[in-house]
């Protein structure tokens, strides 16, 4: 069973601040990406406030800064991670629906509160299910867009026209990403699970999420863009392409 904490007893600004510093060690332009994801939803939005779907949204990073963007937009949250989940919903106010589902079967979608979304955005967060399952995904995300709606998946994809340069790009980030470690400027992914543990809030919440992906093998599968491109359109996308591109990741759109 997943302890009880009370979220008032949650600093849940401060918790955002570290997590957008931990990730952005990692993805240096990750605020132009997720400024892409909004201008894309923007352009299908007829009334400036759209419904839109976080998928495997963590702490609430997308639907803080869908709700900013557009005062009158509704969001629902979907993850997995107790901890996340426990700090996006100390962050995020009525406007937002926060579930805890599993991407890994089919069974997610019976958790959300509606279907028929305007938008469907997810960051940096599928590179973790197997490309089998994720071609089945993609199917079951389109079937709960309304028409025109549009899905966007920011990730880690090679652009397969580029493998020289893009190891190259690869690189250098990773030694941007060591140097801001050394320095202190940013926490590595373990370190701040660390200050997790050590939380009076988050870190009895540990062994929940220990249980929760203790059979779940963490490997990465980072298919290039022609890949993804054609799992969209097998599932039923009648257009898809690139709308931001940042060294080895981009974010591509797939519209229903």
């Amino acid at each position: 069973m997943t302890p009880t904490t009370s979220h008032t007893d949650l600093d849940a600004h401060a918790w955002q601040r570290s997590w957008d510093r931990q990730q952005e060690a990692y993805l240096p332009d990750r605020e132009h990406r997720l400024a892409a994801m909004l201008d894309t939803v923007e352009a299908i939005s007829d009334d400036g406030a759209p419904v839109v779907l976080d998928l495997a949204g963590g702490t609430g990073s997308i639907s803080l800064r869908v709700l900013r963007r557009f005062r009158h937009a509704r969001t629902t949250l979907l993850d997995i991670d107790p901890v996340l989940l426990t700090i996006a919903r100390a962050s995020l106010d009525e406007r937002t629906t926060v579930v805890s589902a599993d991407l890994r079967t089919p069974q997610w979608t019976d958790a959300l509160d509606r279907t028929g979304f305007d938008a469907v955005l997810t960051s940096t967060a599928l590179h973790w299910i197997e490309p089998g399952r994720l071609t089945r995904l993609y199917g079951e995300i389109h079937d709960v867009l309304r028409p025109d709606g549009v899905f966007i998946n920011a990730d880690h994809m090679s652009d397969d026209g580029l493998p020289t340069l893009t190891e190259r790009l690869t690189r250098r980030q990773t030694h941007r990403q060591e140097a801001l470690w050394t320095a202190g400027a940013a926490l590595s992914w373990d370190a701040w699970w660390n200050h997790v543990a050590n939380d009076p809030t988050l870190g009895p919440l540990i062994e929940a999420r220990d249980a929760v992906f203790a059979d779940r093998h963490a490997v990465e599968t980072t298919p290039n863009v022609s890949w993804h491109l054609k799992a969209l359109r097998d599932a039923g996308f009648a257009e898809a392409g690139l709308v931001w591109r940042g060294a080895s990741d981009a974010a591509l759109a797939a519209m229903r």
